[in-house]
């Protein structure tokens, strides 16, 4: 039976000294020609969050309309509110904003 208690699997390379891996370790963390870089954080362009918006906004009043009532021309008016923001939302591309 192998020996579960040290690390590595069979065939493996021994590891380096110890000296050696802090000086591995330190050397990634401490790289100043790497090219890369963490990715600039995207959140959508602002005319996508007037879109989702009117569109959130549009089924809040339109199920509180229909709570509270039912109030259909208050419902209906929410409807017409939510379809201004889908078009918003499909004219604008709003699909390219996952990026």
């Amino acid at each position: 039976m192998s020996n579960q208690v040290e690390p590595g699997t069979i065939g493996a390379a021994p590891e380096p000294a110890e000296s050696g891996h802090r000086q591995q370790l330190a050397g990634l963390s401490q790289e100043p020609d790497s090219p890369w870089s963490p990715p600039r954080p995207y959140h959508g362009r602002t005319v996508s969050w007037v879109a989702v918006s009117l569109i959130m906004v549009a089924f809040l009043i339109g199920g509180l309309a229909l709570i509270f009532g039912p109030t259909w021309w208050l419902f209906w008016v929410s409807i017409g509110i939510a379809a201004v923001g889908g078009l918003i939302a499909l004219f604008t591309n709003i699909f390219e904003d996952w990026y």
